[in-house]
């Protein structure tokens, strides 16, 4: 498997690796591009990277955005849920923190 994966690695070496950029380059509060993803060692070192390293970033850059995708949906659906749970309290069905059952004069004959 590894031995083919080279084979496509080598084959594709011959075409131009294009920069991932988009334009958007601003960076967010962990050094990654906003735009592209990568971090500031893989934008600045891109023009001296090898075809397989290229690829490389490109890879961790598409993982880089479907975990960013991810937790914009999390995100989305909790606030949704708050919203739903204010709007209708009867349909909120989260138990209340200070909702406690007390069975201190419960007992079994």
């Amino acid at each position: 498997m590894r031995e083919k994966l080279q084979q496509v690695m080598e084959q594709l070496a011959f075409f131009e690796i294009p920069s991932p950029c988009i334009g958007v380059c601003h960076t967010d509060a962990r050094g990654y591009c906003n735009g592209c993803l990568r971090s500031r060692d893989e934008r600045f070192n891109w023009l001296t990277f090898s075809a397989t390293q290229k690829y490389d970033v490109i890879r961790l850059c598409t993982q880089r955005k479907r975990r960013r995708q991810l937790a914009i949906m999390k995100a989305r659906q909790t606030q949704l849920e708050r919203e739903r749970a204010e709007l209708n309290p009867q349909l909120n069905f989260e138990p209340k923190p200070e909702a406690s059952l007390d069975f201190g004069g419960f007992e079994l004959d």
